[in-house]
């Protein structure tokens, strides 16, 4: 692969990244929620193991929503009729960007709390 197929290949996935962000509600949840994590991280100086977690936890949901996403417009164009099938794998695609979320969420706290100064 040459050097301009690599630099390409970068930016067919931006612009997935940003039709994930641009048509997606959920997306632009999680790009909020990132935002905000981000900023409490800094702002609580967590350190470089907590922040190796924490990435992991945000890249996985982006991950997870972005599979999700291109699971739907891709069944959307081939069985553009409902189908009980179609209806379960988009389910089952959903279910998992819930479980990395929950995943997710449960470790940014249990990673974040301990920070914050009770007194």
């Amino acid at each position: 692969m040459t050097i301009n197929k690599r630099i390409a290949s970068f930016g067919f996935a931006f612009k997935g990244l940003y039709t994930l962000v641009k048509t997606q509600a959920h997306a632009k949840f999680h790009l909020f929620a990132t935002i905000c994590v981000i900023a409490i991280g800094f702002y609580l100086k967590i350190n470089r193991v907590d922040w190796a977690i924490i990435s992991l936890a945000i890249g996985s949901v982006w991950a997870a929503e972005a599979i999700n996403t291109a699971l739907e417009f891709l069944a959307d164009r081939v069985a553009p009729e409902w189908h009980v099938l179609v209806g379960n794998a988009k389910d089952v695609a959903a279910a998992g960007v819930l479980a990395v979320s929950i995943s997710a969420a449960v470790a940014g706290l249990l990673i974040l709390l301990p920070y914050i100064p009770l007194n």
